[in-house]
């Protein structure tokens, strides 16, 4: 079975976010930076089903990981 390569607009289409590049920058500004000690699927601005699903494949190293890390740094820088 071959992986798929994801976006960060695929992501956020994924979650049920807006996925426009301004949504997104609009999202991540609003709510980094996300603090060390706070797994991402942690975060309080996550759903329950947003949260179990980005728990989920960074567990699973799933084909969602590698832009759900990127999420994760993005959310983490300071701005």
């Amino acid at each position: 079975m071959e992986s798929q390569i994801h976006t960060l607009a695929n992501l956020f289409a994924q979650l049920g976010l807006p996925n426009e590049p301004a949504a997104i920058d609009a999202f991540i500004s609003t709510h980094a930076p996300l603090p060390d000690a706070v797994p991402l699927a942690d975060a309080a601005f996550w759903t329950p089903a947003q949260a179990a699903f980005l728990r989920a494949e960074i567990a699973e190293d799933a084909d969602w990981s590698a832009v759900v890390d990127s999420l994760n740094l993005q959310l983490r820088r300071r701005r």
